[in-house]
């Protein structure tokens, strides 16, 4: 899992660089896919090993409650949400999730989830990504039964979506102990057949109708500090996992680029959370005296 500190140097910059991307979206609804980066309580609502449901998660969140983010105040989404002058998307699977509130979009991310079923497995219960979009289908019924067809179409085609997936097919697949992918599988091979899946999924969301999307790549691995826990001997990152995310983030927006150039709009947006990360610790000054406080 990410730290608290990493995960608010994602949600500072994230809010920086996509800020005019939110505005020209013009959106009045927001959906959220994804993984533990953007979960905002849904794994509360699933026996699963992996809640953030108990202190210290939430302990800078208004009250102090942890409410399942796995953060230690407000996530990406909450951020996105106040850019875009609504209220924060609810988790799908709550039970309060009606009536208006379907107006606003929904969270469908869980922690834990990856591109692949087989992610996360051993964590215990999870949205798989899949599933996650099957339940945007579910919504979209609901929604349209609301609102009625057309303006449940138009309501998802002017809709800002935020995709977080990818780290996990790493840190809780591939490089976990024994497993049977990295025996299928070299790492370049892998990435290769990650991204293959990556579009699958980013296709059936533009087919359900979604038009501005956009898409994180996987933090700094190496630097996780459960990662710096497990292989690093001085503090320093795994060379490896640096390189491995690299090599999936570089292909990820080959991706973009790509299914972009299919469609004939720019559907897609890259939001290049390592360097974010990187570019973070190596210039704080750019950022301000309030975030060089929370870095200490």
């Amino acid at each position: 899992m990410i730290s608290s500190k990493s995960l608010l140097v994602l949600l500072i910059k994230c809010m920086i660089s996509l800020t005019n991307v939110v505005l020209e979206a013009e959106a009045k609804a927001f959906f959220v896919f994804g993984d533990s980066m953007v979960d905002s309580g849904n794994n509360n609502y699933m026996v699963t090993l992996i809640r953030a449901d108990k202190p210290p998660y939430g302990i800078d969140y208004p009250g102090q409650v942890a409410t399942g983010r796995f953060s230690n105040g407000y996530n990406i989404p909450d951020l996105i949400s106040q850019a875009i002058g609504e209220e924060a998307t609810m988790p799908y699977m709550s039970p309060e999730f009606t009536g208006e509130k379907l107006l606003v979009g929904a969270n469908f991310a869980s922690a834990g989830v990856g591109i692949l079923n087989d992610t996360g497995t051993h964590f215990g219960h999870h949205i798989k990504i899949r599933m996650q979009i099957q339940y945007f289908k579910e919504y979209q019924e609901r929604l349209s039964d609301r609102i009625g067809p057309e303006e449940s179409q138009r309501l998802v085609n002017k809709a800002l979506t935020l995709v977080t997936l990818g780290a996990n097919d790493f840190v809780n697949n591939y490089y976990l102990p024994l497993s049977p992918t990295s025996r299928q599988f070299s790492i370049p091979d892998y990435v290769v057949y990650l991204i293959s899946e990556y579009r699958k999924i980013l296709m059936r969301l533009y087919e359900m109708g979604l038009r501005r999307i956009l898409v994180t790549g996987t933090g700094p691995l190496g630097c996780a500090p459960a990662e710096l826990a497990v292989r690093s001997q001085d503090g320093e990152c795994s060379p490896e996992l640096q390189t491995t995310s690299t090599l999936f983030i570089a292909q990820l927006q080959q991706l973009l680029e790509c299914l972009n150039s299919e469609i004939g709009s720019d559907v897609f947006i890259g939001a290049h959370t390592r360097q974010t990360n990187l570019d973070f610790v190596s210039n704080p000054q750019k950022y301000g005296s309030l975030l060089r406080s929370r870095a200490i």
